[in-house]
Order: C-alpha cells, then structure tokens, then sequence
C-alpha cells in the first residue's frame, strides 16, 4: 500500500502474512518466550503466534485472519484516541498554566540574570537559556513565568504616559516634568533614544511602569512660530517713524552695544518693551526691524556673528479652551527663548495684539483666563532664570486694555509711541514704496510728492471723519489724520492694479502716473478697507488718540449733495 503505517516498537505489522504451521519460527516461540517476554508483545503478536500454532487447517486460518483485521482496527483506533487525549491534556496543560507577566527590561546584571521592572516593582530575574540577554535591549518587553525568570522577549511597547523632558542628566538620564503637578521624575533612555538629540520642552512616551523614555512624540504641542530669518530691514526701508527708531535704538541697541559701559554704572538693561498705537501704523515692523539692526550692530561692533532667532506670536493663537493649555503654551514660549539664548542665539519674542492675553484682571468668569495669564507672564519674566539675550517686545492697539502689572517697570521697562505719519513721513514712505524698479511715469520724488499733496488736501473732499465733543464742539478730520503704513501700500497697490489693467487693455506699456495713485487713494478711502464699516462710535474711537470721555460722537462724513463728485 502506499500509505502503509510503520508497525510501533513492540508491534507487528498488520499487513504482514501470518506465519505457516511448519515455519522454523515455530521452534522459535515454542518454550523459548518467558512470561516476561510475552506480557510484552502486543495483541496482533500473540496472535500471529498463536496462529503458528496452529494446525494448517485453511477454514481455521481463514477465521484467524479475520480475527487479526478486526483487532488490527481496534489497535488502530485505540492509537489515534490515545493521541487526541494526549493533545487534549496538553492544551488543558496550558489553558490551566500560569499567565505570563510582561516586564520592561532594564539592562543585564550577569551572564544569566536581567535587570526588570514589573507592574511598578524591579526584579533581577533569571534568564531562560534560550533566551540571550544581550540580545534584547533597554526598554523592550519581555516575557516573565510564575517564577519571575524571562522565558521570552518581544517588540517594545506601543503605549504609555507622556511627559516633557526638563532637564537632562548625565549617564543618558532624563528628568521631565508633566502639567498635571506630579514630582519630576527621571527616566533612563532606551535603545530607540541612545543617539537622539534631546532638549528641554520634547515630549517623550515612557513605559507603562515609567522607568524609561522609549520615543519622542512631539515637542510640548510646541507650534513653529520662529522666523527662518529675519527680513533685511533696514532702519532706512522703515518712513515716519523717526522718532519711534530712535527711541527703541537707545533703549535696544545701546545697552548689548555698550555694555561696558552699562555696567560701570549700574545701569540695567531693559527686558520688556511695549509698542502701542493704531492699527497699520509699523509695530510689527519696527519689531521685526529691532532684530536685524540690532544682530547687524553686533556684528559691525564686535565682529561676533549671533544666530537669529525671531519667535511672533499672535495673541489670539495662544487662547485654548483647555485648562491649563494657554498657560503652559507661555511658559513654552520662554522656554524656547531660553534655550536658544543658551545657545548663543539674540532671541526675539514678539507678542502681537498683547491686549488679548494680558489684558486687565476681572473677577468674572469671562475673565478667568486673564486671571492665570497675566501671573504667568509676570512669573516668567521675574523668573528665578532671568532673561539673558532674550528681548520681549510686546505691541499693541490698545494699550490701556493691558493689566497693569504686565507694564510696569521691572517688566515692561520702556514703552514706545508709533504714531500716525505726518506729511513728511508719508512722503517718506510712499518714496519707500514707488521703488525706482517699477515702471513710472515721472520719478519717484515727484510721484510721492503729488500724491502726498493730495492725501493730505485739506478740502471738502478729503473730509473723512465727524467728531463731535462733549462741550458741543465739532471738528472734522481728513483722510490724512487717520493716515498709516499700511494705507499708503494698499494705495500704492491698488495704483499697480490700476497700472497693469491698463497695460492689458491697451497692449502697451504702461507705467504708474498721477491719475493712477489719485484713483487709488479714492477707491481706498470709498471701499473703507482699513476702517469700520459702521458708525458706532467705539469702533472709530480705536483708531483715533481721542478720549472717550470727552467725546460724544465719532462718525463718517457722508456725500452731503447727490450729485457731488467723488474724491479724485
């Protein structure tokens, strides 16, 4: 047969002839086998021996045979239920075996013995021989019998707590920090973190008994807010702003240029500073301008090229519904400062729209936020780790809207007035704009004169703004009162528009004249794109130096005659 079954040890084969009367083997089981010897053959054995006994009668043998078939069988299906029942007691075996417990592996202490923590508790435990423990490495998972000896190893551990490294220590340790207000702990690193490059404020996931660091998961929700570089901007790119520049070069500028002699007498160097006045005016540039000139100045000075490192933050952006969030994102934004200024950096942080988040301290529950804020602001500029080459400069459209404690003195050391261009500022800055590069129809000095002229025409149709006082004064401002930066690029944008429609329509090559700007300045001031679209007197009254108190009215001035021309 093909499939023919080995005979067992011990067994004949079942398919093999039995034995003739008159074979020699019968003298060879006759008187010969002990007891001993026949309690040790099997039952096809026997009877293949009995069967050489008997006499060669064919019916006989006939009925022997058939005999040995059946028992054959019964042999047969006694083997294959004595293997299931030993598959059987081997899965009972296990199922009713002790669990195995999961521990962190730690290092090796000798040849067969390894360093463990198991559910928060360490153990030096024994190592199965098939497993060698200087194959598996810190941090990975292993497997630990009821007798606390590894009898196996896998891959490391997908979960666990996160926390914020802090501080880091020698012999690859960590010590981090969470924001749930537990102790500090510290970790050793695992084999996934031995070359990683960590700082202070990374997030990394420990292990379910917190003993190691196995991966970096991200930097503290830190969100990149610096700066690649710095824009080159000169102190000359920035128009009407002369006494703004000047103010902020004596209070930035001198003190990291003369430090000498600021230490001889005793003079501190200012921390903070504050940048307030209406919208469009240059704040955010005169702070972006503060970090070049001030890294160039040091440069020329002392030849020391200082990495830069400009961090701008909107106000708004750190607002977070969660408890704690805004707060931690503060002291994030130190910390980043911190660290690059450790590293030989000239960190700037600049806090757009400060009003936002350091606003003035109620007691109501709209204002809890405010409450946490401020002091952690505070906190973090009198820290017990002062701000070495950090300068935080802070601006603002409503400086009378921010907490008094964040502007005093100590923190916020010097605040600096941007105010609305004057006509010679704006001719400055429309100078700035019309570069020599762009197509023009006269020069650049004639263009910005004529268009500055213009802008600040005291006529009928430069009639901007009715203000109306408590006394029962009136007066008008014109479009040149509430003048800004940003309104002077948006007319010079539009006037580019303006330019390049005509090139289009015409296919020649236009360049930007007088009607182009005088058209721009119209649809700018008309479409009211930078100022409020209503007349509640609140809305205007942030874009003006008026005081509230003693104005009763502040609105726009409306067409007086239908068919009076439009502003050219």
């Amino acid at each position: 047969m093909a499939n023919r079954r080995e005979p067992k040890p011990g067994k004949s084969d079942p398919d093999s002839p039995l034995p003739s009367p008159g074979d020699d083997q019968d003298q060879a089981w006759h008187g010969v086998l002990s007891r001993e010897n026949l309690e040790a053959l099997s039952t096809l054995q026997l009877l293949d021996l009995i069967a050489s006994k008997v006499p060669g009668q064919r019916a006989v043998l006939l009925d022997l045979v058939y005999l040995r078939e059946r028992l054959s069988a019964l042999e047969e299906m006694n083997d294959q239920a004595r293997e299931a029942l030993e598959k059987f007691e081997e899965i009972v075996a296990k199922l009713r075996s002790p669990a195995f417990r999961i521990g962190t592996f730690l290092g090796v202490v000798e040849k067969d013995q390894a360093h463990v923590a198991i559910g928060g508790t360490e153990y030096v435990c024994r190592v199965d021989p098939k497993v060698i423990p200087t194959e598996l490495s810190t941090g990975q998972r292993v497997l630990c019998n009821e007798a606390f000896a590894v009898v196996g190893a896998f891959g490391f551990d997908a979960g666990g707590p996160i926390a914020r490294v802090e501080d880091l220590l020698s012999e690859g340790r960590i010590r981090l920090v969470n924001d749930t207000g537990l102790a500090p702990i510290v970790v050793c690193r695992s084999a996934l973190l031995a070359k990683e490059k960590l700082k202070p404020g990374h997030e990394v996931r420990l292990d379910p008994s917190q003993r190691v660091a196995l991966e970096v998961v991200g930097t503290s929700k830190r969100i990149d807010r610096s700066l690649e570089s710095v824009s080159v901007l000169p102190w000359s790119s920035i128009g009407g702003q002369e006494e703004a520049v000047r103010a902020i070069r004596d209070a930035i500028e001198l003190p990291y240029l003369h430090r000498d002699l600021f230490r001889r007498f005793e003079h501190s160097i200012p921390k903070g500073f504050l940048l307030h006045g209406p919208p469009g005016c240059g704040k955010t540039l005169l702070g972006k301008a503060t970090a070049y000139n001030l890294r160039e100045q040091i440069r020329t000075a002392t030849g020391v090229e200082r990495p830069q490192f400009f961090l701008h933050v909107k106000g708004p952006e750190i607002l977070n519904m969660w408890v704690g969030e805004s707060e931690r994102q503060v002291r994030d934004l130190f910390a980043q400062c911190r660290e690059r200024a450790v590293e030989g950096a000239l960190a700037f942080l600049f806090i757009d729209e400060a009003e936002s988040i350091l606003g003035t301290r109620r007691g109501s529950r709209s204002q809890s936020i405010l409450s946490t804020l401020v002091p952690m602001f505070c906190t973090e500029m009198d820290g017990l780790e002062p701000l070495q080459n950090v300068v935080v400069i802070l601006a603002s459209n409503r400086a009378d809207l921010i907490d008094p404690a964040i502007l005093r003195p100590g923190r916020i050391d010097r605040k600096i007035r941007v105010r609305r261009p004057d006509r010679e500022g704006a001719e400055a800055i429309y100078r700035i704009y019309l570069k020599e590069g762009i197509p023009l129809a006269e020069t650049a000095a004639s263009l910005a004169a004529g268009i500055t002229e213009r802008h600040y025409a005291r006529t009928q149709s430069n009639e901007f703004l009715e203000v109306t006082y408590r006394s029962g004064r009136r007066d008008v401002l014109y479009r040149g009162d509430l003048n800004s930066g940003a309104v002077i690029a948006a007319v010079v944008e539009r006037a580019k528009a303006l330019a390049i429609q005509r090139s289009i329509d015409t296919r020649t090559d236009s360049a930007l004249g007088r009607d182009d700007l005088f058209e721009a300045l119209s649809r700018e001031y008309s479409e009211n794109d930078l100022f409020p679209t209503t007349e509640i007197t609140e809305d205007w009254l942030k874009l003006t130096d008026f005081d509230p108190e003693s104005v009763v009215r502040l609105g726009p001035i409306r067409q007086k005659k239908a068919g009076a021309p439009s502003v050219v």
